[in-house]
């Protein structure tokens, strides 16, 4: 059985930094492009960052420049550092698994190619 567990979310002030953590567990760690991706009220899921099959990493518009995806293959699990934190990144973060390789960034970040997904875990940001 597949499991995808987040962990780090909270509530933090406009400007700070926050470490997400995903442990999976049931899945070959190493065939699977692991990704973030978050959703805030009312709103679609959006990639925020992906570390992709080979390694190579993918950023969401709004991650671009502020978050960092990394990736521990020998404890299974992937992490999102966030940092300078603003109050539009208030949403659930989710972590996803995907085994799909793809070619083209609308693959990457396309939520329904993903084939597992965490329960998610809030961040909330006040200004």
């Amino acid at each position: 059985q597949v499991r995808l567990v987040e962990s780090g979310g909270g509530l933090v002030q406009a400007g700070d930094s926050l470490r997400l953590s995903c442990a999976a567990s049931g899945l070959t760690f190493s065939q699977y492009a692991m990704g973030w991706f978050r959703q805030a009220p009312g709103k679609e899921r959006e990639l925020a960052a992906v570390v992709d099959h080979g390694g190579t990493r993918d950023y969401g518009d709004s991650a671009k420049g502020r978050f960092t995806i990394s990736a521990d293959n020998a404890k299974n699990t992937v992490f999102l550092q966030m940092n300078r934190l603003q109050p539009e990144d208030t949403a659930v973060y989710y972590c996803a698994a995907r085994l799909r390789i793809c070619l083209d960034y609308q693959c990457v970040k396309n939520p329904s190619l993903y084939n597992y997904w965490g329960q998610g875990t809030q961040v909330t940001v006040s200004s």
